[in-house]
């Protein structure tokens, strides 16, 4: 970490020295001890990358990481049947054949063009996620129409023709039982001791419901993000800094839980799959500018409704924002701070160095 001359291929061939001076080690395909050697060099490279942005905000140290919940396999260590019904791990641990559901879509795809394979935990159980490089690109009817997004808290978004998408509070409205499950675990918990199965058991249904929060987050997302891509040609939203934005610790919990950045990668996503523009503005003056004659007509977060002194334009204040958003992004030539390929994957929540939308 602090020899800079060390690159990837200097982690990835580490991973042999590792193999031989470390038992459970050596039980592991190489090529997923490779895929490890990975990880940390995406996390290495970050950090350093950002440190040469200048940027007064954490860099993202990399950390140890002692519990790991996934392992990834390339091209080598398993073996997949010839009806996709079962994946068998042949390297040294001996975890067998085991017995896939839901694998349907494997039909579409050879079993050649399957470029890694992942085993990942969640508290509901194990998946198996395969990575397959396609180009996914689906043609439609252009439908003639813009639209501006102005995300906020009261509703998930206005847009530019004064509609509203209602905010679902997912983790608001679990507070309650979240609350509950977290007391059983705390009730459970002995120091000092091994903790018994009955606290495991607690600590495993507080964690289901944490995790079906972030699927209804994810699901919420993806669906609005593909309603509004496919009704719109262009789709114009604030570059927002959410990082900053939760520093207000009176707001955090509802900006996170609306989890704007999420829906703004789907959009981004979706926009690349259907071939339709979408452009990320600068959020500066979005609410004080009156969208009709351009004045300054300067409002606190409490108002809302926007009335201007100059023409005499009465909107909400939320439209009005987001008819200055659209008016920005008509104003932009080509995208401006869209997500990029290969930084994330969003049908994994992982990170992947493809330059292609993988399925």
């Amino acid at each position: 970490m602090d020899n800079q001359k060390v690159d990837k291929y200097d982690l990835s061939a580490y991973c042999k020295v590792l193999a031989a001076n470390f038992e459970w080690a050596s039980k592991l395909n190489s090529m997923a001890r490779q895929a490890s050697a990975d990880r940390a060099w995406a996390a290495i490279s970050r950090f350093y990358s950002n440190c040469k942005k200048k940027i007064a905000l954490k860099k993202g140290f990399p950390n140890f990481k002692k519990r790991g919940h996934s392992v990834e396999y390339k091209t080598t260590g398993w073996k997949l049947s010839e009806d996709r019904k079962y994946l068998t791990l042949t390297d040294g641990f001996e975890i067998g054949r085991l017995k896939l559901v839901g694998t349907c879509d494997l039909h579409f795809y050879q079993i050649k063009d399957i470029k890694r394979v992942r085993l990942v935990k969640r508290a509901d159980g194990y998946y198996a996620q395969f990575c397959i490089a396609v180009d996914r690109e689906i043609k439609l009817e252009p439908s003639k129409k813009v639209i501006g997004l102005d995300v906020g808290l009261s509703h998930f978004y206005t847009d530019s023709n004064g509609d509203k998408a209602e905010n679902p509070r997912f983790l608001r409205k679990s507070e309650k039982a979240l609350k509950r499950l977290q007391k059983r675990v705390s009730k459970k918990f002995t120091k000092g001791k091994p903790q018994s199965s009955n606290y495991k058991k607690a600590r495993n249904k507080l964690a289901l419901k944490h995790l079906k929060v972030s699927r209804q987050r994810k699901d919420f997302a993806v669906k609005l993000a593909r309603c509004v891509i496919q009704s719109n040609d262009v789709v114009v939203y604030e570059d927002l800094q959410v990082r900053n934005m939760i520093k207000n610790h009176k707001l955090a919990k509802s900006i996170s839980d609306a989890s704007w950045y999420q829906f703004r990668c789907w959009l981004e996503y979706f926009g690349k799959v259907y071939g339709k523009i979408t452009i990320a503005v600068p959020p500066h003056w979005t609410s004080q500018n009156c969208s009709n004659c351009g004045e300054t007509v300067v409002k606190t977060l409490s108002t809302r409704t926007h009335e201007c002194p100059h023409c005499g334009t009465v909107l909400d204040r939320d439209e009005n924002a987001a008819l200055n958003i659209l008016a920005k992004g008509l104003s932009t030539v080509g995208h401006t701070g869209t997500h990029a390929w290969g930084e994330n994957d969003l049908c994994l929540d992982l990170a992947t160095d493809s330059d292609k939308l993988t399925r």
